[in-house]
């Protein structure tokens, strides 16, 4: 199997994907066991339900694990997420008003490190910079194309006015809870409509593309083999694959294309 590097140090040391893979799998098994245990529906998205569903496992050579929840059981995570103990710290901005917010939340790692490739996504906690995964709010959206757009505009522009804020040095706080009200109010607003999709707090997709598809191809999910274990993806994944990465999710990018690309640097311990 190829060997893909994160960073490779001048003592000759060096950080592989599949290292990381291995202490973000022991998350993700973590997670679910959380999850399963308060009956909280959740599944892989993005690279990691393309991994399920392309590999049984990690894309050989990605470097995060993404997993998405609808806003109730989102919520509900919440509250119960200190339940993984003292190995873990769980980052948003209830718990942390430093918090970048473009992520509803993140659990980390303790006693591992990170480095983002996308500065944009910065970790302002100072509390852990562990490996972590990404956890998406997945909610209800308008069927109508314009209104959508409207309200991914909105959040799109105050996106752009907190990264400049946080990168002048200034915490925009109260930009920050508008933007998380959108967010949530805009579900509310489509509660019971047929398509979900993430939540406003993701803005890095295009507003006239995003990440959309029907409620009804989610559930009822289903477990499948993902490395020595098994974890949940949609009842029928297609829709959300091939709207979230392409319509030939099956097959291979160019070489060109298969790095790692989220993280820079990492320490395992």
């Amino acid at each position: 199997m190829k060997e893909y590097i994160i960073k490779e140090h001048e003592d000759g040391t060096k950080v592989t994907v599949r290292e990381v893979q291995l202490v973000l799998l022991e998350m993700l098994k973590d997670i679910d066991a959380l999850c399963q245990k308060h009956h909280i529906n959740y599944w892989l998205t993005g690279g990691s339900a393309l991994g399920a569903v392309r590999h049984k496992g990690f894309i050989p050579w990605d470097d995060d694990a993404d997993i998405g929840m609808m806003r109730e059981d989102y919520e509900r995570f919440v509250k119960v997420v200190h339940e993984l103990g003292d190995g873990y710290v769980a980052q948003n901005f209830d718990i942390d008003e430093r918090y970048n917010v473009v992520v509803p939340m993140k659990v980390r790692k303790k006693g591992t490190y990170c480095e983002e490739v996308n500065s944009l996504l910065k970790n302002k906690c100072t509390e852990c910079d562990g490996l972590f995964i990404d956890i998406f709010v997945l909610d209800y959206v308008n069927d109508c194309k314009w209104k959508d757009f409207i309200w991914r505009m909105r959040n799109g522009f105050l996106m752009v006015v907190i990264t400049l804020l946080e990168n002048l040095h200034f915490n925009p706080k109260a930009l920050k809870r508008r933007f998380l009200r959108n967010a949530k109010r805009y579900g509310q607003l489509n509660q019971g409509n047929a398509m979900i999709g993430y939540d406003l707090t993701w803005t890095f997709n295009s507003f006239f593309h995003p990440v959309v598809y029907p409620k009804e191809s989610v559930f009822p999910l289903r477990y499948v083999p993902f490395e020595d274990t098994k974890l949940p993806i949609p009842k029928d994944p297609k829709p959300m694959l091939d709207n979230e990465v392409s319509c030939n999710f099956m097959s291979y990018p160019p070489l060109k294309d298969q790095q790692p690309k989220h993280l820079k640097d990492a320490k395992l311990s």
